[in-house]
């Protein structure tokens, strides 16, 4: 598992904060100094709680459990989308669907209704249909697919939610919270990290620093997800190799209890 060096946090950007004024006090320990009236973020903490953040998710990943990635900024979605994409992982990042953890059997409902009308699609319903029908069907479907199309595969509650930015993502943080769902963040000088299990201190507003955060955890639950794939491999064969045995040991028993038998005639 591969973490970010300094000099590339330092150059993905991933140390410059807020302005002084917008800070918030409680992100006091992860702040190097001030430059020009910004907070400049230490790099070496970045680096440090990056790897812990990793660390927690591999074993999340090699468990077979899913992490909800959730960014709905400009700047992070296109990046959460692919990364958690390519690892097979349930992202968010149109608008947060409010409930969509506490209520989650709504929003499960609301996935069947896309998967119902997908069906309608295949077996010919959808042919005998009126134009006007037609239309309503096909709007709701596309609506439907823009903000639940990435959660189709979510069938429970995430085990973990992966956030750019808590203070625009705070229903979302809340909800896990209140859930008591670990929640990895990128916490920016601006933002609260009380509500937040595992903080990663990084610049959330440049693509190229979310990036680099994403490159890491992403990877490291690669890694997990690969060993998971490894120990599942090994199982049968470690099995095999455990019923190949079982004669041996039953015929070294017998001898043994013969053995005792005589010793106490």
């Amino acid at each position: 598992m591969a973490t970010p060096t300094f000099e590339q946090l330092l150059e993905a950007g991933c140390h410059f904060g807020h302005l002084k004024r917008k800070w918030n006090p409680a992100m006091a320990p992860y702040i190097f100094m001030e430059r020009n009236g910004i907070h400049i973020i230490d790099l070496y903490k970045t680096a440090a709680k990056v790897e812990e953040a990793a660390a927690a998710l591999k074993q999340i990943a090699k468990s077979g459990k899913k992490v909800l990635f959730v960014a709905t900024k400009k700047q992070a979605k296109q990046v959460i989308a692919d990364k958690a994409a390519s690892i097979n992982m349930p992202y968010v990042i149109e608008r947060w669907p409010g409930g969509m953890l506490t209520n989650f059997p709504t929003i499960r409902k609301a996935v069947k209704k896309m998967t119902t009308i997908d069906k309608m699609l295949k077996d010919g319903t959808f042919d005998n249909l009126s134009k006007r029908e037609k239309l309503q069907i096909t709007r709701q479907r596309a609506k439907l697919e823009k903000t639940l199309g990435s959660i189709a595969d979510l069938n429970r509650l995430p085990s973990a939610l992966f956030v750019v930015d808590v203070m625009k993502e705070h229903i979302a943080v809340a909800e896990a919270n209140r859930l008591g769902i670990p929640v990895f963040a990128m916490v920016d000088t601006n933002s609260d990290p009380s509500n937040v299990d595992f903080v990663i201190p990084a610049n959330d507003d440049a693509s190229k620093s979310v990036e680099i955060i994403l490159d890491t955890v992403c990877a490291a639950m690669a890694e997990g997800m690969e060993e998971r794939k490894v120990e599942k491999l090994d199982a049968p064969e470690a099995e095999e190799a455990e019923a190949a045995q079982a004669p041996k040991r039953r015929r070294v028993r017998r001898n043994e209890e013969a053995k005792a038998e005589e010793s106490a005639e």
